[in-house]
């Protein structure tokens, strides 16, 4: 009559690690609020810096671009500066979820594994 109840052991077990996992991911996702990268086009002229979960929040423009009939080339750096820096912010966000996650011992399959 309670063979079925053998396993609630794991149940719980499993159920403790998801809060754990939880809880977890939650502060990863707060600390990528707080890690920087940057990206860069025009040998550096423009540069971008956004946070790990891809906000831009900075960016630098060398004052040599600001000739009027260059604009079209400072808007493509621009551009290009933010896409790199967002690329560079997923992959260490990426990063920063995998180590949480790795910490885990999780059945095969689950989260992607």
């Amino acid at each position: 009559m309670f063979e079925g109840l053998k396993n609630m052991g794991d149940i719980g077990k499993l159920m403790g690690q998801a809060r754990e996992m939880q809880a977890k991911a939650v502060e990863a996702q707060e600390a990528l609020e707080h890690i920087h990268v940057e990206g860069a086009s025009g040998a550096g002229m423009v540069v971008a810096t956004a946070n790990a979960k891809g906000k831009l929040t900075g960016l630098k423009i060398d004052p040599s671009l600001f000739k009027p009939e260059d604009a079209e080339v400072v808007q493509d750096l621009i551009i290009a500066a933010v896409a790199a820096a967002q690329e560079k912010a997923g992959l260490r966000a990426q990063e920063e979820m995998q180590k949480v996650m790795g910490d885990m011992q999780l059945p095969p399959g689950l989260m992607g594994q």
